[in-house]
C-alpha cells in the first residue's frame, strides 16, 4: 500500500485568476439570462418547457449549473411563460472559498521535507518539462527504428549527452552573467535571457576555417554577440578545438 500525504498551497495569482474567470462566466450567463427573459412568449420560448430547455442550456455552456437558481412558470392571465433567476449567494462562498487553493500529493517523508520544500519540488518541475520540450525542439529528436536493444542505448546515450551539453552551455552563460539577468543583443538584436536555443542560434552564425596543415582552425572575426558568448563560455576563437 502507497501511503501519500496532501499539501494544500494558496496561490494569489491562482486566486485571483478564478476571480476574474467567475465574474465574466456570471456577467456572460447574466447577458444570456436577460435576453431570454426578453424573449418570453415570443416564437423561440413560447412556452415553459422550451424556457426550462434553454435555461438548463445556458447553465451548462455558462458553466453556472451550481450557481443558479430559477422559477420557471406560466402566467394565468396570458397563458406566456414567466421566469424569476438569481445567482445563489450560498453557492457563490462556497465557490469564492476554494479560490486560491489546490492540493500535492507526495510520498516524501515529512520528517525529511516539509510541506514549502514539497511546493519548492514542484515548481521545480518546469525545468525539467522544458528539456522535453529540448528534446523535440532544438536537438530535433524524431521517432528513429532500430534493430537492437544495444543500439537503442546508444541512442539513448548519445541524446542524453547532447542534452547535457545543452543545458550546460546555457547555464554557464548565465552563471557568466550574473547578476545580469539579460543578455543584449541576443533575440532579434533585444535583450533576452539567455537560453540553450538562443545560444546555439547565435553561434549557429559564426564561420569556422578548418585546419590546414599545421593551421589549426580558427573562428575568423566573430561579430560582438557571438563574440561576447565565446568569452562567456572561455572559448578562443583561435583555438576553437
Amino acid at each position: 500500500m502507497l501511503q501519500v500525504r496532501r499539501v494544500f498551497v494558496w496561490s494569489s495569482a491562482r486566486a485571483g485568476a478564478a476571480a476574474t474567470a467567475r465574474t465574466r462566466k456570471l456577467e456572460r450567463a447574466r447577458d444570456d439570462l436577460e435576453r431570454l427573459t426578453r424573449g418570453l412568449g415570443s416564437r423561440h420560448y413560447p412556452d415553459a418547457d422550451a424556457v426550462t430547455a434553454r435555461l438548463a442550456a445556458i447553465a451548462k455552456q455558462r458553466r453556472v449549473t451550481g450557481l443558479l437558481r430559477a422559477e420557471v412558470g406560466t402566467d394565468p392571465a396570458t397563458g406566456k411563460p414567466t421566469l424569476a433567476w438569481w445567482f445563489d449567494p450560498a453557492a457563490l462562498a462556497t465557490e469564492q472559498a476554494t479560490d486560491g487553493w489546490y492540493g500535492l500529493l507526495t510520498n516524501l517523508d515529512p520528517t525529511q521535507i516539509d510541506a514549502a520544500e514539497v511546493l519548492a519540488r514542484y515548481k521545480g518541475q518546469e525545468v525539467v518539462e522544458r528539456r522535453y520540450g529540448a528534446f523535440k525542439g532544438p536537438l530535433a529528436v524524431a521517432p528513429l527504428f532500430v534493430q537492437s536493444n544495444r543500439r537503442i542505448q546508444a541512442l539513448v546515450t548519445v541524446i542524453c549527452l547532447a542534452l547535457l551539453i545543452f543545458c550546460l552551455v546555457e547555464r554557464e552563460v548565465r552563471r557568466a552573467i550574473a547578476p545580469a539577468v539579460l543578455l543584449p543583443g541576443l533575440y532579434v538584436g533585444q535583450p533576452a535571457k539567455p537560453t540553450g536555443r538562443l545560444i546555439f542560434e547565435a553561434l549557429a552564425r559564426l564561420r569556422l576555417i578548418p585546419a590546414s596543415g599545421h593551421d589549426p582552425p580558427i573562428i575568423p572575426q566573430p561579430p560582438p554577440l557571438q563574440a561576447r558568448l565565446l568569452h562567456l563560455l572561455d572559448v578562443d576563437p583561435t583555438k576553437p578545438s
